[in-house]
């Protein structure tokens, strides 16, 4: 019978700084204990759902990997098997990486961080290569021949995710086979923006929640036919209100 190519989108499982409610970017933090047992439920929902995954990629940053690792001890897909993508990092923050949310809004009005935080093309505060946040000053990203981003808004994102993007998604169908990405809110809102052909007014209201796998399935024609998140609505619900609020003053 023939098969129909399927992606699955995960973000990673809650971090250290999710919790703290912190605008994370390129900072390299791990998970909670419960953004390791979203990771480990992720799997297993994708193992209920009967896929079984051809590729496995995710970011170069911790969190993702962890989340990557726990992900595939469930579904049992090797480490060794992994492949690594610095264009799948989060969406670099500027100077609002490592800042408090709540803190920010109450500092410069709920609206702005909004802008900051789900606007299309208006980046954040941007900060100097002196600054320790610079991507420069982590030797994991050395080998990186781009230039390395100081503030980026979405639109950013989705440039310098277009190169990895166009090929990846050229085999995905070729292959018609499941495929798996771990990834960051905004990497896969990137993502999501154009398999769903999103406006840049429509992407804003679109909240990604942590450890919930999200699979596409698409047709001969490289189309959409189904989206769908493996966990229950009202629970979906939830999670995704709880990101819209994040960025309220206290």
């Amino acid at each position: 019978m023939f098969k129909l190519a399927k992606l699955i989108l995960i973000r990673h499982g809650q971090s250290i700084w999710n919790a703290e409610n912190r605008f994370t970017g390129w900072t390299d933090v791990s998970l909670t204990q419960k953004g390791e047992e979203e990771a480990k439920q992720a799997g297993q929902r994708i193992i209920q759902d009967g896929i079984t995954v051809s590729s496995v990629y995710t970011s170069l940053l911790i969190r993702a990997i962890e989340t990557t690792n726990i992900v595939c001890n469930e579904i049992n897909f090797e480490h060794s098997r992994i492949s690594y993508e610095w264009r799948l990092n989060e969406r670099h923050y500027g100077a609002l990486q490592g800042l408090n949310k709540s803190e920010t809004a109450t500092k410069y009005g709920e609206k702005q961080v909004k802008i900051w935080r789900r606007s299309y093309d208006i980046p954040p505060p941007k900060i100097d290569e002196n600054d320790d946040r610079h991507p420069k000053k982590n030797k994991k990203f050395s080998n990186i021949n781009n230039s390395l981003p100081n503030g980026e808004s979405l639109k950013n994102v989705i440039e310098r995710l277009e190169p990895f993007w166009e090929a990846y998604f050229s085999n995905i169908i070729k292959s018609n086979k499941n495929h798996l990405i771990v990834a960051h809110s905004n990497s896969l809102r990137a993502i999501i923006k154009i398999l769903d052909n999103l406006s840049s007014e429509e992407i804003v209201s679109v909240n990604l929640p942590t450890g919930v796998p999200l699979v596409y399935e698409f047709d001969l024609n490289n189309l959409v036919i189904s989206k769908q998140y493996l966990i229950d609505e009202d629970i979906l619900f939830e999670k995704q209100k709880m990101i819209e609020n994040q960025g309220k003053a206290n």
